[in-house]
């Protein structure tokens, strides 16, 4: 099978390596499309995330969509060839945190592309029979890939716990972002800000129901933001970026008892917060890893209306070229939102 390995930073190579038999519970799925997050961008710009470092090689994508191949003892209700959203994270089910169901903080989790867990840059993969949820007929292979950067954002929003009406900024109009703005307005938001240095970003998230866009390049987004709500602030904050000064940022555009979300990932092991300004405004924060019960509400929001998704896909290119879609990626080239793999 076909694999694409980053064995060094910013270096891939093709590989062909032999596809292993599924196992008893398992399904062997022919990877079709794969997204690129933005986390396999640090392990490919910062050879880290934050401070966990990476050991080369690795093989990253976890937004896959595929066909069923095959399938070990105790797996029915499958015929060869049907279509899959393939959920990256496999769960102990046993923990406190399982237990709990706090399962995306599972104690004993394999999440596929998460050293020294091998992800989904690879032609074949065995999954766990509950690992696959079934495409739509509506949704296309490489829209599918969305399923999981979706569930993420959704996730988001359980912190946020909007108000109909709510003023929100979401800080990057990368896909998550992105899909955060889609979001908040589907939840009934009022005036939605979206800061993002990218042009080609910045319409899209008009496209996809910002009320207004701030280049942070042009002008501060806190001032900005502040004028226009009269220095009252916004309800929420959502900070999709996690780059250079956001994280503060962030807090201070949120109003007095408002809310911050932090979904990006900063680069760095470590980022400055004003605890002061946290304190005064008694601002609540939270963070959020990956997702926990939201891939149903989102492979439903793909399903009911798969045209309002479908351009976060801006690019698709064969995962033989992984590396320059990494670099358009880190250089923000070309208007590149969402670019998925193709096997």
């Amino acid at each position: 099978m076909l694999v694409a390995e980053l064995f060094a930073l910013k270096k891939f190579r093709m590989l062909d390596m032999p596809a292993v038999e599924p196992g008893p519970g398992e399904v062997q799925v022919r990877v079709k499309s794969i997204g690129i997050c933005g986390s396999d961008l640090h392990y490919y710009s910062d050879g880290a995330i934050g401070d966990v470092i990476i050991e080369y090689p690795v093989v990253l994508g976890h937004e896959p969509t595929g066909e069923v191949v095959k399938w070990g003892s105790g797996v029915t209700g499958l015929s060869a060839g049907d279509k899959a959203m393939l959920e990256p994270a496999i769960y102990c089910y046993h923990c406190e945190f399982c237990r709990a169901g706090r399962h995306n903080c599972c104690a004993n989790m394999s999440f596929l592309s998460s050293p020294p867990d091998p992800g989904f840059f690879r032609e074949f993969v065995n999954l766990p029979a509950h690992n696959l949820v079934p495409l739509p007929k509506s949704v296309d292979l490489d829209t599918g890939t969305l399923f999981e950067p979706l569930a993420v954002a959704l996730h988001s929003m359980q912190f946020a716990q909007l108000q109909l009406g709510e003023t929100a900024c979401v800080f990057g109009a990368g896909p998550i972002g992105l899909l955060t703005v889609v979001g908040l307005k589907m939840a009934g938001a009022g005036r939605v800000w979206c800061v993002e240095p990218s042009p080609e970003r910045r319409e899209m998230a008009r496209q996809m129901g910002a009320d207004a866009v701030i280049d942070p390049h042009a002008t501060d987004p806190v001032q900005q933001v502040m004028q226009d709500t009269g220095k009252r602030g916004v309800d929420v904050v959502f900070d999709c970026a996690a780059k250079e000064r956001t994280v503060a940022q962030s807090v201070d555009v949120a109003r007095s008892a408002g809310r911050v979300v932090i979904t990006g990932i900063p680069s760095e092991p470590e980022t400055a917060l004003n605890l002061h300004t946290m304190r005064r405004k008694e601002v609540t924060f939270f963070n959020v890893r990956r997702s926990n019960h939201e891939t149903e509400a989102a492979v439903e929001m793909l399903r009911a209306d798969p045209r309002r998704f479908a351009p976060l896909v801006t690019h698709r290119m064969p995962i033989a070229q992984a590396g320059q879609a990494f670099d358009m990626l880190e250089r923000c080239a070309d208007g590149a939102a969402k670019i998925v793999l193709n096997f």
